[in-house]
């Protein structure tokens, strides 16, 4: 039997302090655990922890995409309003269309546990067959957000003719259209 090869998934921890080693990469961390308790599918990550600059951000995220393979990135960092939060303007100026949906529900989320959560800009978007999904940069927001949206991302990446994603439905159930 043929053992096919792991699904690449990228990880980018966008963060001035974590790219110094000021701070530890406690939510690169945390998209990890969370991905090893949803994922009964092989995978591997592809993982950068980068300072918040825009130029930056669009050239790892292109690598990601175009040069890696990853069907899925995923983002921590840079989406509040500060000045250096450019995350949201990166991933919108390397995509080819927006899914504004994910921010709207991950927004939707957090706001049961914080009244801040207005000031996210959290977004997603397709670069030809790879969806891109920012998250915020709290470990625990990062779970109960991906929690919210991780139950459409595997019919997205279908959708995007990727690979067939697998998870552990008594984690988190994947939403897939039943065949007419």
């Amino acid at each position: 039997m043929m053992e096919s090869k792991p699904i690449r998934i990228g990880i980018i921890n966008v963060s001035d302090r974590a790219s110094k080693g000021i701070y530890e990469d406690l939510p690169g961390k945390a998209i990890v655990s969370t991905l090893n308790d949803y994922l009964t599918s092989t995978w591997e990550k592809v993982y950068a922890v980068i300072p918040d600059e825009q130029e930056l951000i669009e050239k790892t995220l292109i690598d990601m995409v175009d040069n890696k393979g990853c069907c899925l990135v995923i983002t921590c960092g840079g989406t509040g309003p500060a000045l250096r939060d450019v995350t949201p303007e990166a991933t919108e100026a390397i995509c080819d269309k927006m899914m504004p949906g994910f921010g709207e529900l991950m927004r939707a989320e957090s706001l049961k546990y914080v009244p801040t959560a207005i000031l996210s800009r959290q977004t997603a978007g397709i670069r030809k067959n790879s969806l891109i999904l920012n998250l915020p940069g709290k470990p625990k927001a990062i779970r109960q957000c991906l929690d919210a949206v991780f139950p459409a991302i595997p019919y997205c990446i279908d959708l995007l003719e990727g690979p067939f994603i697998e998870c552990n439905e008594e984690v988190i159930k994947p939403f897939r259209p039943q065949a007419v």
